[in-house]
């Protein structure tokens, strides 16, 4: 707890919770509750009625009495044998005759029972006497056995039956048993039936009598009220009706209500009801607080969260494996994955075993910072823990993939999924489609799609988009067009997601002007172009150098009414960095920063990488710390930018312990950051410190430039190493980065060819 508490400190600024009284109206005086029950039920009751069965003849009541005084007798004995010779003589009317001779013994009354209906369908008096005997006889399983059996018969008339079932169950009740429970096993088998508004008919009916349905019951009631997608209402009105004629809702209660309520979309009404559990008598639980902490996690209010766990604690109540998820799902969400990370340590520790869910999340929100080997870590510590992997998790780590253009990984990825047994659904294919085409693979990409529709899925709008983007970004712009078509042929709406994507690939392949034109087609067409749509087109302005058109635009979507997010100020001070308009950009920081517009680690790397290239490392590290007092986490470009203008600028010390900063936090270097660092050691005579690297380089597969293998192969030529020069030399052939050796590597080559001969 002390974790998870420190972990959201970051985000909580302590102010009083406000509740409008509008919420307090909603649950006493709101609009549900249009009259009091008082003026509904009158509060004198009625007794139940005296039990007056047809008597029986006097041959009759000989025959009863021989039947009765046979099964008590010889009750050891199969009642076939014992009344065979009453078979043919048996009348309906008898049961219940027999049944009041014997209904103190309740086996008996079940063997007799049951050899009556092997040969006549007992009436309904008789099947509500049994009923009544079963209750008294505290077998309410046999009771809810012979209700249900009642309902579920074919053709019955619900109204009709309804009316008959109860007039039965009250004229029986006073001299059968005069157990109330009879009454709550008929309404919780009306409720499981789904027949609502027949065991409300039956609640109010009992008042009638003096007695109410018990809260467990009720709260049966309320949960399904809770299941349906109009039913909050009907609910709220239940909930607020039923204390007025003695119900007292208990915790359990109270979670129905409070669950139904977040599943609304009203949490604070949720929680004022939490708010209020205490007043009534009702203890808050572990579900109670999982359930309002849970809706306040999907709205994004992490200040509540931190309020409510601070309350919990005090209470001493104890977090659970829902709570944790929730805090998890909220962090994740909000970008804090390492924070997130920390509390399912926590959950270790505690020894509340995370489920698929956690790992996924976190899995997830890994991705999307780009963080794979980190996401790889947790998916293989789920394998280790036996927790399975589903769709959904496999579909996150080939998105990270996919968005980190490691097609490789992701086909042996999705070819395990289909090993194992578990199959792609349309967002798992359309993933792999699209970082197929990203990676300008079109051939494949429309190999999945076709494997798609003879899988039985069928190709979204977002299906389509991916493979039209792909065929833009190749330069197919009249395929595209084509497949566009194709999308309208089969019914499937264009959306603003597709004329961005074709805007986009219109971009890439540098026909800004088709693209502008495209944007107002778009809106001839009903579509209005978008933040994404103008920060496209700014980016490609940007990109050639055109800021003052890039400007222009801007002017424009503001005053289409349209708000800029980070990414279109990322674009404009990308822009003005290319352009070498140092200045411009950080004022444009610092007007984002004025105004309140949040930045990311995009817009910092930017200027952060301007000024390495300057090799103004003073002001890189000025920026960079500026970064940091805004709360902006440095990401994997961060780090590698930062690395390389160190090393540049043979700031060694610092570009070290940058390299094991960055790897701590999960974030890999490039090989372009490996080839800095060695030679910035190089260049400081750090020999062994280069080396170290550059084996650490090998190790994880990533090719050194040419330069640096020509140092290392000089090297160990010179220390005599003949076997290490030789291996060094056929590694750079493999990796083709030895074009035209100079007639240093002639020598060292030569050398290599006598010693080898």
């Amino acid at each position: 707890m002390t974790a998870l508490c420190h972990c959201l400190q970051f985000f909580y600024h302590q102010r009083p919770l406000d509740f409008p009284t509008k919420y307090f109206q909603f649950f006493f005086i709101g609009p549900f509750f249009s009259q009091r029950l008082s003026s509904l039920f009158s509060t004198s009751t009625r007794p139940f009625p005296n039990y007056s069965p047809k008597k029986p003849s006097i041959r009759d009541s000989e025959i009863v009495c021989q039947i009765s005084t046979a099964i008590k007798l010889r009750h050891s004995e199969p009642l076939h044998h014992i009344l065979k010779a009453y078979e043919s003589k048996f009348r309906s009317d008898y049961l219940i005759w027999v049944l009041m001779d014997i209904k103190n013994d309740y086996q008996l009354v079940l063997d007799f029972v049951d050899w009556v209906a092997l040969r006549r369908d007992p009436t309904l008096e008789a099947r509500c006497i049994v009923i009544q005997i079963a209750v008294a006889s505290k077998d309410l399983k046999m009771a809810h056995k012979l209700i249900r059996e009642f309902w579920e018969k074919p053709n019955l008339d619900i109204s009709l039956s309804f009316t008959h079932f109860v007039e039965q169950l009250i004229y029986t009740y006073r001299d059968w048993g005069s157990d109330p429970r009879t009454f709550d096993v008929l309404f919780q088998v009306l409720v499981e039936c789904r027949m609502l508004n027949e065991a409300k008919d039956l609640f109010h009916k009992l008042l009638n009598y003096g007695l109410v349905i018990s809260v467990d019951s009720c709260n049966l009631y309320l949960t399904h009220l809770s299941r349906d997608i109009d039913g909050l209402p009907n609910i709220i009105k239940v909930f607020k009706e039923f204390p007025e004629v003695g119900v007292r809702w208990n915790t359990a209660s109270y979670n129905i209500i409070i669950g139904s309520l977040c599943r609304s979309g009203k949490v604070r009404e949720a929680h004022h009801l939490l708010l209020q559990m205490e007043w009534k008598g009702c203890i808050p639980d572990i579900v109670t607080y999982s359930t309002v902490i849970n809706g306040y996690c999907h709205a994004g209010e992490l200040q509540i969260v931190l309020k409510l766990l601070e309350e919990m604690q005090i209470k001493g109540v104890r977090l659970n494996r829902y709570t944790y998820n929730s805090i998890i799902f909220l962090l994740c969400k909000s970008g804090q994955v390492m924070e997130a990370e920390k509390i399912l340590r926590e959950m270790l520790t505690l020894q509340i075993t995370p489920d698929n869910v956690v790992y996924t999340t976190l899995i997830d929100g890994f991705c999307k910072l780009g963080n794979i080997p980190a996401a790889y870590k947790l998916f293989d510590e789920m394998r280790s823990q036996k927790i399975c992997s589903d769709v959904i998790t496999y579909t996150a780590i080939i998105c990270g993939l996919v968005q980190s253009g490691k097609m490789m990984e992701v086909g042996n990825l999705f070819q395990e999924m289909q090993r194992i047994g578990l199959e792609a659904d349309e967002v798992t294919y359309t993933a792999v489609i699209d970082g197929y085409c990203k990676a300008g693979d079109i051939k494949r990409a429309f190999s999945l799609h076709n494997q798609m529709v003879q899988m039985g899925l069928t190709p979204t709008v977002a299906t389509y988009t991916a493979l039209a983007d792909g065929l833009c970004k190749n330069g197919e712009l009249e395929t595209a067009n084509e497949l566009l078509h194709e999308m309208c042929r089969k019914g499937l709406q264009l959306n603003i997601y597709t004329y961005n994507c074709i805007v986009n690939g219109l971009c890439k392949a540098g026909n800004i002007r088709q693209a502008v034109q495209l944007m107002e087609e778009m809106e001839i067409s009903g579509f209005q172009p978008d933040t994404i749509t103008y920060t496209t087109i700014m980016d490609a302005y940007c990109k050639t150098g055109e800021i003052v058109k890039a400007h222009e635009l801007l002017r424009k979507m503001l005053e289409k009414g349209l708000q800029p997010t980070v990414v279109t100020f990322n674009v404009l001070v990308n822009g003005f960095c290319m352009s070498g308009m140092l200045e411009d950009a950080e004022k444009l920081l610092t007007w984002m920063l004025e105004k309140g517009i949040r930045p990311n680690a995009t817009t910092y790397n930017s200027i952060i990488r301007q000024y390495c290239i300057k090799n103004n490392m003073r002001r890189t590290t000025e920026i960079y710390r500026g970064m940091f007092a805004q709360g902006v986490i440095p990401d994997s470009n961060t780090y590698n930018i930062l690395i390389k203008g160190h090393s540049k600028a043979r700031n060694m010390k610092e570009a070290w312990f940058l390299s094991r900063e960055m790897i701590e936090k999960g974030f890999s270097l490039t090989a372009s950051s490996y080839n800095a660092l060695i030679k910035g050691f190089l260049r400081r005579k750090k020999i062994s410190e280069a080396t170290e690297l550059f084996e650490e380089m090998r190790r994880e597969g990533l090719p050194a430039d040419r330069e640096i293998y020509s140092i290392f192969a000089d090297m160990n030529y010179e220390e005599g190493n003949m076997e290490a020069t030789l291996d060094l030399c056929d590694e750079a052939i493999e990796k083709c980065l030895v074009v035209l050796p100079e007639d240093r590597d002639l020598q060292i080559l030569g050398h290599l060819q006598v010693s080898s001969s």
